[in-house]
């Protein structure tokens, strides 16, 4: 007699969220390309109305309602408000998506949204927090909690030395660690993940074996972690689902023919493509140093600056820019920087920016803002050896002359040659990590085997 499979549905929870919200739709993709399971990506009304219809169409999506009730602006009030609207919510949505074929076993959340593992035990089910951020970071905010006191940082210049990390700087700690007295609630929300480490059935990473070899190692000693990245559409990575082209979710409409049309007209390697990301914001006086840098470089460029932040670019400047730079309020991030024109990356060091340019090999200029980004620029000069990283002034602003020599380092100068083969090196690993039998795609079809049980 043939034994009936155990079939089984996982709900997954993003914080609603561009850049938290993409690598879940990712992993979703991912885990319903296996057969098997189900999978419903559970969010809000408001996030729902900017997602356009999912091109595999295997993902499900379960809309919360808000009774036109707009999110707040506010981050503490919108923390609250999706905590509150997601526990009124999730018994109902439980119960109205289980069914005997495929129950509902697991909920897969957001790290950040550490109250959901308890909603999850509450209703019989197991919990697996999805970490959007480097395995680094999390290592670093384990050790440097406040509340455990395991390493105390007081705002000095002297080296942090933690268990599977590189020497660390004060410039390479993340602004919650080093800046406590800016971000206070944000302080406390990225310290609270480490209640996962204690109560999540399972921790999913982001990243790959080989990528942060010795910080998972000490990991695994800790905790059940997997390493299920890089997510990022298929289509630029190993290719085995139909149609995976884009992440699912663009709040911003991309510019995408423009680019690509300008893109085409250069030739190999002759680009360098500038983004701080959706939420970064540069100073009139940063954003003036870095126009003057990059026309500097004598290099043609493509720049990406939101609306909102086009006010810091004078006249002046924009007549000056016509021959060498396209300036473009959103761009196809993926399109660009798999483009063969794009020789080098100017980032702000956002793990997911960071992601894509390893695995599609452009080495990067590094110029990281805040949060989690001074770490990973670390790793991408350090560690990883595929970029180079500029250095600010005592005011915190990085001047014309820094930036146009680290644009002549990657693109001009023998560096930039070894950078680029170690770029490439990544985009090589990253690809065998998510190819059948790869570290990462071992790790998902465990994660489903322990959901069939």
């Amino acid at each position: 007699m043939e034994e009936k499979t155990i079939k089984s549905h996982v709900l997954v929870l993003p914080f609603p969220v561009q850049g938290h919200i993409n690598p879940m739709i990712q992993f979703s993709k991912r885990l319903t390309s296996k057969g098997s399971v189900k999978v419903t990506l559970i969010t809000t009304d408001s996030v729902t109305k900017s997602m356009p219809i999912l091109e595999s169409g295997s993902i499900k999506i379960h809309s919360i309602p808000h009774d036109d009730e707009s999110p707040p602006q506010s981050y503490d009030l919108f923390l609250e408000w999706f905590h509150v609207l997601v526990s009124k919510n999730l018994t109902k949505i439980v119960e109205k998506l289980s069914d005997s074929e495929y129950p509902v076993k697991v909920l897969v959340f957001d790290s950040i949204t550490t109250w959901a593992i308890d909603l999850a035990h509450e209703l019989g089910l197991k919990g697996a927090a999805f970490f959007t951020q480097s395995c680094a970071l999390s290592v670093i905010y384990y050790h440097m909690d406040p509340e455990k006191s395991k390493v105390c940082f007081d705002g000095s210049s002297f080296d942090v030395s933690l268990p599977s990390l590189p020497l660390l700087e004060k410039q390479d700690l993340p602004s919650f660690v080093c800046q406590s007295d800016l971000y206070p609630s944000l302080r406390k929300l990225v310290f609270s993940r480490n209640i996962n480490f204690k109560k999540a059935d399972w921790l999913l990473f982001n990243s790959f074996d080989v990528l942060e070899k010795e910080v998972i190692d000490w990991l695994r000693t800790q905790c059940r972690i997997k390493t299920i990245g890089p997510i990022i559409p298929s289509m630029y990575l190993d290719k085995p689902l139909n149609e995976d082209k884009e992440y699912g979710l663009s709040l911003f409409k991309p510019n995408i023919e423009l680019c690509m049309k300008w893109l085409d007209s250069r030739e190999i390697g002759s680009v360098v493509y500038v983004s701080f990301g959706s939420l970064a914001s540069l100073g009139e006086q940063q954003m003036e140093e870095l126009a003057a840098g990059l026309m500097m470089s004598n290099c043609y460029f493509l720049w990406v600056v939101r609306a909102t932040e086009e006010n810091k670019l004078t006249e002046e400047f924009m007549s000056k820019l016509k021959e060498k730079c396209l300036i473009v309020n959103w761009c196809p991030q993926l399109d660009v920087l798999a483009h063969q024109a794009v020789g080098c990356f100017i980032t702000h060091c956002g793990w997911n920016s960071t992601l894509e340019a390893l695995c599609l090999g452009v080495p990067m200029v590094a110029m990281p803002q805040w949060s989690d980004q001074p770490t990973n620029a670390k790793f991408i000069s350090d560690v990883w050896q595929a970029g180079v990283r500029v250095k600010a002034g005592e005011n915190g602003v990085v001047n014309r002359d820094e930036i146009a020599s680290c644009i002549r380092v990657v693109m001009e100068e023998e560096k930039g040659l070894v950078l680029k083969e170690n770029a490439n090196k990544w985009k090589k690993l990253a690809k065998e990590a998510v190819d059948e039998g790869g570290s990462s795609d071992k790790n998902i079809e465990e994660f489903l085997k322990l959901l069939m049980h």
